[in-house]
């Protein structure tokens, strides 16, 4: 479960902003949830009108005068990119641009086993080329030793980059970087694409409108991609590169959207959103510097061929399969480590190590392990003598800080709050794990809680089209302004229906006397069958379904659970029981209150069936009240131990065996092992 936080907006000031503007009351409600006051911070957050001059940036004319000077003198110039998407795309904008005004130009996309950024091997390899002036984009601003070895070998550097700098800057004829401590300019989370654009715009003397229309839409693909703030110039750029790319010209571009679905048989752009891009675009991109080469989606972008491009994303959407594949692979491995160990599940922080996980998608299986078991995780390739890592983290524990406390035994670590990587030799993996979790323990007494936040309890009379629809004026959303979240409170489950053979649910909700209908994905019917006219409460996000001519709202289900259950005993009930199976001192009267009676551990028994349950729905189909999660797990741990039901730990989820002979429940260690630390204290 999930914690949830439900923001209450004043309805006054939502009505003064609703009333004044022609923004609908829910919009008004959200933006007033997220501390929006009156309409001039509204316009200032739904409507940025243009970007700020691009030489603001310091060292932009800098770099625009030595570009222009090395295209006038005919001097060789090489581009050099990253392998992401946003890598990518900047290395197409800006190659595109000087090919474009005749310059003399090449590029340089090191592979993912080259490793991110400038390297000896392909500055050399530059230098040989006879380059005389690099240019990177996406990266350069960490590579201290790189730039000097350019400057040895006669060539001249230009850096532009979105990565924060250190305290000493590469040696270059200009750095550009929002970054910097001393840059002037005002919006400072540009991606690498959005500091490509602004060159590029610099070298048009400074006009934007040349530089949006020629590559507005990758832009925002690099933008979104990057998952970089979209809030002021960001939204500005995704905003309009999405307009752009609904519109598009480029050949490769309209033949990787027609693969995806984006555009029809009958050449039909549908709505391209920020999400659509983040979920179909960029990960087909991402794919060729994971599973191939990023010279795959350069060559796409930059393709002019219909039937060359469409072969190109063709190759791109085998790999973007390849990716999901070994994805799943890493995943089901994980999963049987869990159910072989399930102790791995009860440790502050996550840690997963396998032979041979492809280190190109290991962030994203640590992303999806962060979220289905809400702890920060680290996953961990073995890979010969050494092993490479990848962590994902939120709220206030620092993967930086934690890797930062383990850094005698890593070979080398970057990073920041939420995200960073890593690599330390196979020996050091097991001292690794501890550190790790010795660091968690030392700092957070508690770890903190996966959170949900929604903007407002919805009424059954904000749950229109009009107002549904209005919130569209809130896009593009993505970091820093997330589609927002509501909570139902208090709707009775009237109909559950399956979808797509049962792998999906609808459930039909009777709210405050109004039907609606919900949506939950890659969740069973039935598993839900369970809860029919029951009173459940509901996080969801709200979309609009046209069928026949005729618009409903659909509610997506994030989460839920039933009504009146107290969030906050719930989660120091699982802390209890976590620290438990950790080995860890708890107060005295915890070990009673956690022992169950045989009363409660028949309740429980009989609650299960032959047919496989999660542990939370089981916890809100028995009493909460009188078995909370800590006394419930404990049950079922009793369970396991005498051979009664079968857990699935991975999927936290039951299902009673059938047995041949009763057991006896004195005989379970677990039960003796609780009740000999209560009684043995109470006699202290």
């Amino acid at each position: 479960m999930k914690k949830w936080i439900i923001g209450n907006p004043d309805p006054k000031i939502s009505g003064r902003i609703s009333s004044g503007s022609d923004l609908t009351p829910l919009c008004a409600d959200v933006l007033v949830s997220r501390g929006i006051t009156d309409l001039k911070a509204a316009a200032e957050l739904i409507r940025t009108e243009s970007l700020e001059d691009p030489f603001v940036l310091k060292d932009m004319k800098k770099a625009a005068e030595i570009i222009d000077a090395a295209v006038e003198e005919e001097k060789k110039i090489c581009i050099y990119g990253d392998y992401d998407c946003d890598g990518i795309t900047s290395t197409v904008m800006l190659y595109s641009y000087l090919e474009c005004i005749g310059a003399d130009v090449s590029c340089y996309i090191p592979e993912r086993s080259e490793g991110y950024g400038l390297n000896e091997d392909s500055v050399r390899k530059m230098a040989d080329d006879g380059t005389q002036l690099v240019i990177t984009v996406d990266n350069g601003i960490s590579a201290l030793a790189e730039a000097r070895l350019i400057r040895e070998l006669g060539m001249d550097l230009i850096v532009t980059d979105h990565h924060q700098p250190g305290e000493e800057l590469p040696e270059a004829l200009a750095v550009v970087n929002p970054h910097q401590k001393d840059c002037p300019s005002s919006f400072k989370p540009l991606c690498g694409a959005g500091v490509v654009l602004k060159l590029i715009a610099a070298l048009e003397g400074g006009d934007y409108d040349s530089a949006s229309e020629q590559f507005g839409d990758l832009a925002a693909i690099g933008t979104v991609a990057d998952i970089v703030s979209l809030t002021g110039e960001n939204r500005y750029i995704v905003e309009n590169g999405l307009m752009m790319i609904r519109n598009t010209e480029r050949c490769g571009l309209i033949e990787l959207m027609k693969l995806v679905g984006l555009i029809d048989e009958n050449g039909e752009c549908r709505p391209v959103t920020a999400e659509t891009v983040a979920f179909t675009i960029a990960p087909r991109i991402n794919a060729s510097g994971r599973f191939g080469s990023p010279s795959q989606a350069f060559r796409l972008l930059m393709c002019d061929d219909p039937d060359e491009a469409a072969e190109l994303a063709s190759e791109l959407n085998e790999l973007n399969t390849e990716r999901k594949a070994a994805e799943e692979e890493i995943t089901s491995q994980i999963f049987s480590q869990i159910n072989e160990h399930p102790e791995l599940l009860y440790n502050r922080i996550l840690v997963f190590s396998g032979e041979n996980w492809h280190h190109g998608v290991i962030g994203i299986v640590a992303s999806k392990m962060l979220e289905k078991y809400g702890k920060p995780c680290f996953i961990i390739t073995e890979e010969g003598d050494t092993a490479r890592g990848s962590a994902r983290a939120f709220g206030e524990f620092s993967v930086f800080e934690c890797l930062s406390a383990c850094e005698s035994v890593l070979l080398r670590f970057g990073g920041h709050k939420g995200a960073g990587g890593f690599s330390l030799s196979i020996s050091e993996i097991e001292n690794f794990r501890n550190k790790i979790q010795k660091y968690a323990a030392d700092v957070h007494e508690a770890m903190p809680a996966y959170t949900l936040r929604a903007e407002k309890i919805l009424l059954p009379a904000d749950i229109t089209v009009k107002n549904v629809s209005g919130l569209g004026i809130l896009e593009p959303f993505g970091q820093d302004n997330e589609k927002p979240y509501f909570a139902v409170a208090g709707a009775i489950i009237d109909e559950v229906i399956p979808l797509s053979g049962g792998a999906h649910t609808k459930l039909r909700l009777n709210y405050g006397g109004s039907s609606f209908y919900a949506l939950l994905f890659r969740t069973s019917a039935d598993d839900m069958m369970s809860l029919k006219g029951q009173k459940y409460d509901f996080i969801v996000t709200l979309g609009i379904n046209s069928f026949r001519g005729n618009e409903t709202v659909d509610l997506q289900v994030a989460d839920f659970r039933k009504s009146g259950i107290k969030q906050e005993k719930f989660f120091a009930a699982e802390e209890a029981y976590e620290k438990y199976r950790r080995g860890e001192e708890l107060p005295e009267a915890y070990y009673q209150r956690m022992c169950p009676e045989r009363e409660e551990l028949i309740k429980v028994y009989t609650s299960l069936t032959d047919k496989e349950i999660m542990t939370e729905q089981l916890y809100m189909k028995t009493n909460p009240d009188a078995v909370n999660i800590c006394k419930l797990r404990i049950c079922l741990d009793v369970f396991s131990e005498l051979g009664l039901v079968r857990m699935d730990y991975a999927g936290d989820r039951t299902q009673r065996l059938k047995v041949d002979k009763k057991s006896n429940l004195e005989d379970s260690q677990i039960l003796r092992g609780l009740r000999s630390k209560w009684k043995t204290r109470a006699a202290q």
